[in-house]
C-alpha cells in the first residue's frame, strides 16, 4: 500500500488541521504573508525609479512579492514545508528592512532624485515591514509546531455520525493518539 492511501473501508483523517488553533494559526500566517507581499510591492513600486542597481534590483524585489503569494497560497493548502521557507525568507526581509530602512529617510539633502511615492513615506513602510516580519516569523514558528502533517486511519464515515465510540478494528491506527 503507497503512503497516503488508506485500506479499503478506511480513510485519512488530519486531526490537528480540525482545531481551532490550526486554523486561526495558519489565517493570521497566510494574512501576514499578503500584507508583507502589499507592503513590498508599495515600496517596490513607489521606489523603482530611485532603487540602487537599477531595474534588476527591482525585479529581484517583485520575485520575492511572487514568492511571498505562492507561499500564502501553499500554506492555505496546509502544506507545512511552505513554513520552513516562509521563516527563513522573513529573517531575511527583516534583516534587508532593518539595513535599508534610514536610507530612505536620508533622501532629504540636495542631489538625491525623488521616488514616484514621497522617500519619509517609503521608509514609514519599510519600517514596517520589520515587525510585521517578526509576526509573520512568530506565527510561522507556531504554525510549524502544530503538526498540520499527523495522519491518522480511521472508518470511514466515523467523524460524521458524530458516535463518541465507533466501532474500530482491533489493530488498526484509527483512534489511535
Amino acid at each position: 500500500m503507497a503512503v497516503g492511501e488508506a485500506r479499503p473501508g478506511y480513510e485519512l483523517w488530519r486531526p490537528n488541521r480540525e482545531k481551532t488553533e490550526s486554523q486561526t494559526t495558519r489565517f493570521l500566517t497566510v494574512l501576514l504573508m499578503i500584507v508583507s507581499a502589499i507592503l513590498m510591492l508599495i515600496v517596490t513600486v513607489g521606489g523603482w525609479s530611485v532603487l540602487v542597481g537599477g531595474s534588476t534590483y527591482g525585479i529581484i524585489a517583485l520575485v520575492f512579492v511572487a514568492v511571498y503569494l505562492l507561499l500564502a497560497v501553499m500554506t492555505w493548502r496546509w502544506s507545512r514545508g511552505a513554513l520552513s521557507l516562509t521563516l527563513a525568507l522573513s529573517v531575511l526581509l527583516a534583516i534587508f528592512c532593518a539595513v535599508g530602512a534610514g536610507s530612505w529617510f536620508a533622501r532629504d539633502k540636495a542631489g538625491f532624485a525623488e521616488p514616484a511615492l514621497p522617500a519619509d513615506l517609503i521608509g514609514l513602510l519599510v519600517i514596517i515591514l520589520i515587525p510585521t516580519q517578526v509576526a509573520l516569523l512568530i506565527a510561522a514558528a507556531i504554525a510549524f509546531n502544530q503538526e498540520w502533517h499527523v495522519e491518522e486511519e480511521r472508518p470511514i464515515g466515523s467523524g460524521d455520525t458524530g458516535d463518541s465510540n465507533p466501532q474500530v478494528e482491533p489493530g488498526s491506527l484509527a483512534g489511535a493518539s
